[in-house]
């Protein structure tokens, strides 16, 4: 979020940054704690990037797809600009449950009509040195190349 916070002063914007993640939250948790965080912050942007944990526990995909569904909702109803940011599987997950998983994101994107970042870790994960020792983790080396793959999105939205 820091980065975030540098680029958007770079350009002269007045948006501010909140970070509202919890490590570790699945969508579910998201959902719940998003009205009183909507009402507390009153954002004209959310960045979503929830999901990840889901699949990580090999969550049904069809809950996954609900609650995000019930977050882009609720945001849209009260004028936010919505930037889906997606995840993907890996393969030992099994072909069906991968695919499954990443068409939820696909699936949203047409019924929204969100933006959409499709991997938040595209061009990091191939990147040994800039994953941490899970090997699902970035690492701060990876920080720059995943701001700009959600400012590429999220620039042509700020008004």
């Amino acid at each position: 979020m820091h980065l975030l916070k540098m680029r958007l002063k770079e350009r002269e914007s007045t948006c501010g940054v909140v970070n509202a993640s919890v490590s570790g939250e699945t969508t579910q948790g998201g959902r719940a704690r998003l009205p009183a965080l909507l009402q507390q912050h009153q954002p004209s942007y959310l960045i979503l990037e929830l999901g990840a944990n889901n699949g990580l526990r090999a969550l049904p995909v069809d809950r996954m797809q609900k609650d995000l569904s019930s977050i882009i909702e609720t945001a849209q109803s009260v004028g936010i600009h919505v930037l889906l940011v997606g995840m993907l599987m890996p393969p030992n997950y099994g072909p069906i449950y991968t695919q499954q998983f990443a068409s939820v994101y696909q699936s949203l994107v047409h019924e929204y009509k969100t933006p959409f970042v499709p991997f938040l870790l595209e061009g990091v994960i191939t990147k040994p040195a800039w994953m941490q020792a899970d090997a699902l983790h970035p690492n701060a080396k990876a920080q720059s190349t995943m701001l700009n793959l959600i400012w590429n999105q999220l620039q042509p939205m700020i008004k």
